[in-house]
């Protein structure tokens, strides 16, 4: 099949070099990326990614369907729920295609997501019970950070979905290229003295008509005593 260079779905990064990578059963497509950005707080790379959601019978009888997300498609075009597969009541959708965006300040997120078993993005969707379509499926990240933020919200379903090899290999290549340890700095005290005494919580210069927040030795200095 031929590859164009000037329309792999791909933003943000260039194409150098790419490969076929063949071992046994497993065949993956090697590939090499520069990356075209404005500035360094802008340096980010982007893929768009086919969410795959499975649609099976329900186990209870108060949901007649269970729907989980189950897999992602890298350079998918875009789709609006079509059916991949079907088995017997079973059957899989890609429901939408949505970018995957990675960025550079980002990178010990992703460090997360590549240390899981197994390294996994995540899928962020919200049902819609009165629609044709059941989900909408709002983004991809590969940030649990990100992630964790969505799963506070009691209206957006949290997906967990492993990632291919592929997959992994892109993001840890733009990890190697961006990514920055930042040293622990161990938090000092500061010089404020301990010994300091509060002898009372009133301030003389106002007038009270009581003295309860007033101590004694506050009121001895006062006159001069």
């Amino acid at each position: 099949m031929p590859f164009d260079r000037g329309h792999f779905p791909i933003r943000g990064c260039r194409l150098v070099r790419l490969g076929i990578l063949s071992h046994g059963r497993l065949t993956c497509i090697a590939v090499e990326w520069s990356y075209l950005v404005a500035s360094d707080n802008e340096i980010k790379c982007s893929m768009p990614l086919g969410v795959v959601l499975r649609r099976s019978a329900g186990v209870t009888p108060w949901a007649e369907w269970s729907w989980k997300a189950v897999g992602v498609i890298p350079g998918a075009p875009a789709a609006d729920w079509h059916l991949l597969r079907r088995d017997g009541e079973s059957c899989e959708y890609h429901a939408a295609t949505r970018t995957l965006t990675l960025w550079r300040t980002d990178t010990e997120a992703y460090l997360t997501a590549l240390a899981d078993n197994p390294p996994s993005i995540y899928v962020i969707m919200r049902e819609q019970p009165s629609s044709e379509r059941p989900f909408d499926i709002l983004m991809v990240t590969a940030s649990p950070f990100e992630a964790q933020d969505y799963c506070d919200s009691a209206e957006e379903i949290v997906e967990r979905v492993p990632i291919s090899v592929g997959l992994i290999a892109w993001i840890c290549d733009f990890i190697d290229a961006h990514h920055t340890e930042v040293p622990f700095v161990k938090r000092r005290r500061d010089k404020l003295s301990v010994y300091a005494v509060e002898n009372g919580k009133g301030d003389a210069r106002v007038n009270q008509l009581s003295d309860v927040y007033r101590s004694p030795e506050a009121q001895r200095k006062a006159q001069g005593r």
